[in-house]
């Protein structure tokens, strides 16, 4: 599976690569490669196998996401979305099994998701934030109304899980909600540094009314509490763009050949040192993501992770912050010229400190299970 998959990818690398410098210039999406991914069927890979997809494990999700990243890490991180959405989703059956299967043939059908979850007054949801989006009971339907941001991959997305606070359960909620329902519309409002093609704008509800059965979760606390291994989608990203500039200064190190010098820099003992560097840094990151996806696979040591996952985004995004960061003094003023990618991978790569869980909350939470295991004994 996993081969398979990898040559299937590395024949579309070129395409995928080839509109990056342009779409983040212009800030717009990758459709393109996003179709492409649907018409491979690798939107498909995280749905069980019962349910006619094809059932990969999450160190295979890791594997794919690092790869397409490397490629082209807007698509990667768009992408990721969907597949974790999807694979949380069936893993843990957190819908009613009617809803699962019917939703299971829209996904066979291209279909595209993401949680729509975060507020401008809220913050990150996964700090426990009430949402002011509200949904209201009138007759039949719900009616759901507020504004999200962060939708990534709103241009192509044709559903969306959003969360309401529902007053009457006295809990978050989430909708599922076709994109051309009444009242929902994309507010283009993103204009950032990083992640720029990810187009992630507003989604703004109005008056949005949705079934019965289109209310699909219930939380009564933060959702991040759980142990969701398919989080991991969001550090396979950040580490595909660290092995980019890696490999990009590498290339560069052992082809630049200034007249001051005979040879490349490569044979330079400071470029060495940046090299080993990036290297064992790059190494560290890997080891512990892949590590911690395997141990959540195995369902008899998934029920020992506590705090594992959040650490595995902390280490591979700051490493891969690290990592750009050497690239680019290896490569020198070069890498700030606008058509060289490595300032787009410093750029890029910041905005894994913005994706959940953020740092101090995972050092917080490391803290607190050490404190509550010291007094226990």
């Amino acid at each position: 599976m996993q081969k398979e998959w990898l040559e299937k990818l590395a024949k579309h690398e070129e395409d995928f690569k080839k509109d990056s410098e342009k779409n983040d210039k212009d800030s717009s999406f990758p459709k393109e490669n996003i179709k492409k991914l649907i018409e491979m069927g690798y939107t498909r890979l995280t749905l069980p196998t019962e349910y006619g997809g094809s059932g990969i494990t999450v160190s295979d999700m890791v594997l794919f996401q690092e790869t397409i990243a490397s490629m082209d890490d807007v698509t990667g991180l768009a992408i990721g979305w969907h597949q974790g959405v999807v694979g949380e989703l069936y893993e843990k059956k957190l819908w009613k099994e009617e809803k699962l299967q019917s939703f299971a043939k829209e996904v066979l059908n291209g279909a595209l998701v993401n949680r729509a979850v975060s507020e401008a007054q809220t913050g990150s949801p996964t700090r426990g934030g009430r949402p002011g989006t509200c949904a209201v009971k009138k007759g039949d339907k719900w009616v759901i109304s507020g504004r999200k941001n962060f939708t990534t991959m709103s241009p192509v997305l044709t559903h969306f899980l959003v969360s309401a606070w529902v007053e009457e359960k006295q809990g978050i909620g989430f909708f599922l909600i076709d994109r051309d329902s009444k009242g929902l519309s994309i507010e283009e409002t993103w204009d950032v540094i990083a992640m720029r093609g990810t187009e992630s704008h507003d989604l703004v509800l109005d008056h949005v009314e949705v079934a019965e059965e289109d209310f699909v979760e219930l939380n009564h606390g933060p959702r991040g509490d759980k142990v969701n291994g398919w989080i991991l989608h969001i550090p396979s990203c950040y580490l595909g763009i660290a092995q980019s500039a890696r490999d990009y200064a590498v290339k560069f190190a052992v082809e630049h050949s200034p007249n001051s010098i005979s040879g490349s820099i490569s044979q330079l003992p400071n470029v060495q040192s940046l090299i080993g560097r990036i290297d064992l840094e790059l190494m560290k990151a890997r080891h512990f993501l892949y590590s911690v996806a395997e141990a959540y696979d195995d369902v008899e040591r998934r029920p020992y992770i506590t705090n594992e996952l959040a650490a595995a985004k902390h280490i591979v995004t700051n490493s891969a912050i690290k990592i750009v960061d050497l690239a680019m003094r290896l490569v020198g003023a070069k890498s700030l010229q606008m058509s060289n990618p490595l300032q787009r991978y410093y750029r890029d790569v910041r905005a894994g400190l913005h994706n959940p869980p953020m740092d101090d909350m995972t050092i917080s939470k490391l803290a607190q299970t050490a404190i509550k295991e010291a007094e226990k004994k």
